[in-house]
């Protein structure tokens, strides 16, 4: 009887063992792939299988040494060659060699390049001193010239030239131009700023026009005046509200709207 109730138990354990795996394959196809992890590798934490272990790459279902050459040191990623040159060299025909800074230069926070102090630029892989000009200063950047004029002056070719300002006028910042600029209600005409004559029915716009006014909307321009738009029966004015244009669908003829 002891024996029995033994056998039926094995059985029972069997039955259930034979239904768990039918049940959940991936449990023990896993089981089975980390049973042949290959050399120099390790089962995964999660997930199932296995991956290759610290300096080394999976090629072909087994795990290979990374080459790592001098002067360079191995990285965690997984993707890639594997390794990266130390701070200060560079990569060269799958090796890394010392990058060779000139004199005045530093290695930049990345340790793959170099750049000059302040006061310096590279010309010719080299840093050469910015010779700053009299009333001028060095820039805050790394190209152009390396350095502006002080206010009140512009350059020209490598000086600082004062700038004149005329009657009437102000000095405006700029690398083009004259360096200055009319005050409102006068214009340019040479090195001088004049007083511009603004007729009635018009504004000032300073260098927006030849003359340096418009007429108001519902004028034009008529020598140096502005007469206003004499608009025609099924007429109104035009997008710029300086002329006229017919409704639809009337079309213009002379001086008239008319049915065609």
């Amino acid at each position: 009887m002891y024996v029995t109730r033994h056998f039926f138990a094995y059985a029972l354990q069997a039955i259930m063992f034979t239904i768990f795996l039918g049940l959940f394959p991936n449990i023990a196809l896993s089981a089975d792939h980390s049973a042949t992890v290959p050399a120099n590798a390790h089962a995964k934490s999660y997930g199932g299988g296995w991956e290759c272990d610290r300096g080394f790459r999976e090629k072909r279902g087994s795990c290979e040494a990374i080459t790592v050459p001098e002067n360079a040191y191995l990285t965690k990623n997984s993707y890639g060659r594997g390794w990266e040159c130390s701070r200060g060299y560079k990569e060269v025909k799958k090796g890394c060699v010392l990058i060779k800074m000139p004199e005045y230069a530093y290695l930049t926070s990345s340790g793959d390049r170099w750049e000059c102090e302040r006061g310096y630029q590279n010309k010719d892989d080299t840093c050469a001193k910015i010779a700053v000009p009299q009333n001028g200063y060095l820039a805050n950047s790394s190209y152009g010239a390396g350095w502006v004029c002080n206010r009140g002056f512009r350059a020209v070719s490598a000086k600082c030239i004062a700038v004149k300002v005329p009657v009437n006028g102000y000095f405006v910042e700029g690398a083009y131009g004259q360096g200055w600029e009319c005050e409102r209600g006068y214009q340019a005409d040479g090195e001088a700023c004049v007083s511009v004559s603004i007729p009635k029915n018009a504004y000032f716009v300073g260098a927006a026009s030849r003359r340096g006014w418009k007429c108001e909307r519902g004028y034009q321009m008529m020598d140096e005046t502005c007469t206003k738009v004499i608009i025609p029966e099924n007429a109104h004015l035009d997008y710029f509200g300086n002329d006229w244009e017919c409704d639809r669908p009337y079309r213009k003829q002379k001086a008239l709207c008319v049915l065609l």
